[in-house]
């Protein structure tokens, strides 16, 4: 009986160490949004939204930097275009600190329940994360109340992870990134 005592903790951990692998590689599977450009994030750096300096909420971010066609890295089936060699190299070493989450779509319509593009002009970094947002107004109602949204979005993405990329365009929003070729 104190074999099977000894035994038991180490085969619930086990069984812990391998869903959490589990989950981990779930939440890497839905499918990143690509828009018309044929990129991820419509072709900007994700990479340099980590050097752009952030403005104050209620205040408009920075504009995003584009990618170069010719510099690009394919990572969970999407393409991802950098603006340097140096920008790639490092999204290559953690992509996953790189990605927007919830796989480019806007993070208020994560919390509202559904999956509608993120545009990449609309942006903000919290607790070490890149979120986008749709069009201005709705950046609004994000800001409003960004822990209660947040919160929200964590709560709605595991029913919505597994569901298609969305297909719909970003409203007002013309990016300058390079086609591929």
């Amino acid at each position: 009986m104190g074999t099977q005592r000894e035994d038991f903790p180490m085969k619930h951990f086990a069984l812990a160490a391998v869903m959490a692998l589990s989950f981990g590689g779930a939440a890497l599977a839905g499918e990143q949004y690509v828009d018309e450009t044929g990129f991820a994030v419509s072709g900007y750096d994700v990479v340099a939204y980590r050097a752009l300096p952030q403005a104050p909420v209620g205040h408009a971010q920075p504009a995003a930097v584009p990618g170069q066609a010719d510099i690009t890295a394919t990572h969970n089936g999407a393409t991802f275009a950098f603006a340097s060699e140096e920008n790639r190299a490092a999204f290559l070493e953690d992509p996953d600190y790189y990605l927007p989450q919830y796989d480019g779509h806007c993070a208020y319509g994560v919390a509202k329940g559904g999956k509608v593009p993120g545009n990449p002009n609309l942006w903000r970094i919290v607790d070490d994360k890149l979120y986008l947002n749709i069009t201005k107004n709705v950046v609004g109602f994000w800001e409003e109340d960004i822990p209660g949204n947040l919160n929200l979005s964590q709560g709605n993405w595991p029913s919505l992870d597994p569901q298609p990329a969305s297909t719909r365009t970003i409203p007002d929003f013309s990016s300058p990134a390079p086609e591929k070729g």
